[in-house]
């Protein structure tokens, strides 16, 4: 691959290392958030941990995840990215460890918050890092690998957990499923500390807005408790009040000339902004889904685990097959085929509806093939979309900023749906009620990326340039 300006030389074949060591890391922690999953229902019986418990190790995870990225990645433009690799997934590997062996779901969840901060904190560094080494048709094709790794990861991660459980039982299954990921993590943190650049990045030093990541967030904390718990209207108010605060914070500290989280170079161009709503309400969707066809199909239907998890086993295939042809790809692509996957998750409803237990369970299937098929000419196009939009010297902060909505409608979403369907399921007194109304909230976010797409259309001219 070609390489610009870095902080310091890359050897020769050293940029194969790098990615390959960027893509290990992205597997490793993508991986953490699908392969929960389909555990659940065994978790949940183990430690005997109630609604609440279980959506915070659920969400914790994206949300700590969310709240680490912008300040990761803003550091990581400012002094460097290596150490901050090699020390966040070092929490993460040290934070499944406890996770694993606790004996209390409040100690899960307090284990997740913390392995998903230092996801937060590796994220940001992989993609700010290919920022960095790469340009043109190179910088894409190391994003499409990024995306289309963390595409499979989470398809796979049910698949790999249902074995898992399978094979080990209930009680000690789950316990392995949360380690899992651990040996990539062993191998990657000192491959990481030998092969990726040190220093800084080349570009613009600026300063770190304190204040403004502060209310930022405060403000996706309070957007996580509006869903999670009681007092769900206050919460709401407390989000709606700090995302006031943080928007007057940045127009203030950019008034002053300083470095503000919110750029005015990344939140007036119209491209980039529409692509991280494509982004957010896109991952949203496809998260929450899997969850919640997960519980459908063991707390509904009582499949064992690994049946329960071969229903992603199709969107993973799907999105394999288009992954390879994304090169070239304009937003034309892309909203096609979010209206594919839209199309998709509404027959899903309908199926299920409709159709007795046997025929929907392969229903399903099919319409997970479609979904993941779309999928591949959704993620790594809209992400290398987005990101052409980035100026130099802040590829840390607009890669954070597209991650953190990802994690911050990845974390409503996923409590949600799970407090929908358990909701659903306790007073309805049948599954299909329950996942009829956790899948109309995906299927309502998946409407929002397609619309999002459609306005960005007229836009997409120069940002498509990056994938030709």
């Amino acid at each position: 691959m070609s390489l610009t300006t870095a902080p310091a030389p890359v050897k020769a074949g050293g940029a194969r290392w790098v990615v390959a060591v960027c893509l290990c890391a992205g597997f490793t922690t993508l991986l953490d958030q699908s392969v929960l999953n389909v555990v659940v229902p065994a978790l949940r019986g183990s430690l005997h941990a109630g609604t609440a418990s279980l959506q915070w190790i659920l969400a914790g995870y994206s949300l700590a995840f969310g709240l680490a990225l912008v300040p990761a990645g803003r550091l990581g433009d400012l002094y460097g990215r290596r150490l901050l690799f090699a020390g966040g997934l070092a929490v993460f590997a040290v934070s499944a460890v406890v996770a694993a062996t606790a004996q209390h779901g409040w100690v899960v969840a307090a284990a997740r918050l913390v392995q998903g901060f230092g996801a937060g904190v590796v994220n940001p560094q992989i993609i700010g890092l290919f920022q960095d080494l790469f340009h043109g048709r190179d910088r894409a094709r190391a994003l499409g690998a990024y995306a289309f790794v963390g595409g499979v990861a989470g398809m796979l991660g049910p698949l790999l957990g249902g074995v898992v459980l399978q094979l080990a039982g209930d009680g000690l299954g789950w316990r392995l499923v949360l380690l899992a990921n651990l040996p990539f993590a062993v191998v990657t943190i000192p491959l990481a500390l030998r092969v990726l650049p040190a220093g800084r990045p080349a570009g613009h030093r600026g300063d770190l807005d304190l204040g403004g990541l502060l209310l930022l967030g405060g403000t996706t904390l309070a957007a996580l408790l509006s869903v999670v718990g009681t007092g769900g209207w206050w919460w709401l108010a407390g989000a709606g009040a700090g995302l006031a605060g943080f928007l007057a914070w940045e127009r203030r500290w950019t008034a002053l000339g300083r470095s503000a989280i919110l750029l005015p170079a990344l939140t007036r161009n119209r491209g980039y902004v529409l692509g991280v709503l494509v982004a957010m309400c896109y991952f949203g969707a496809t998260l929450a889904l899997n969850l919640v066809l997960s519980l459908y199909l063991q707390d509904g239907l009582h499949h064992p685990p690994l049946a329960a998890a071969a229903i992603a086993l199709p969107s993973a295939v799907g999105f394999a097959l288009t992954s390879a042809f994304t090169s070239g790809l304009r937003r034309r692509g892309t909203t096609v085929a979010l209206g594919v996957a839209v199309a998709s998750i509404a027959a899903s409803i309908a199926a299920v509806e409709v159709l007795p237990a046997g025929p929907v369970v392969w229903a399903l299937a099919a319409s997970q093939f479609v979904i993941g098929a779309a999928g591949g000419f959704v993620i790594a196009p809209n992400q290398a979309l987005t990101l052409s939009h980035a100026p130099p010297g802040v590829n840390g902060l607009s890669a954070a900023l597209l991650q953190l909505s990802q994690r911050l409608a990845a974390s409503v979403s996923i409590a949600a749906v799970s407090g929908i369907f358990l909701a659903t399921a306790a007073t309805s007194g049948g599954p299909a009620p329950a996942l009829a109304d956790g899948a109309a909230l995906c299927l309502g976010l998946a409407a929002l990326a397609l619309l999002f797409a459609l306005l960005d259309r007229p836009s997409s001219i120069e940002g498509s340039r990056v994938v030709e």
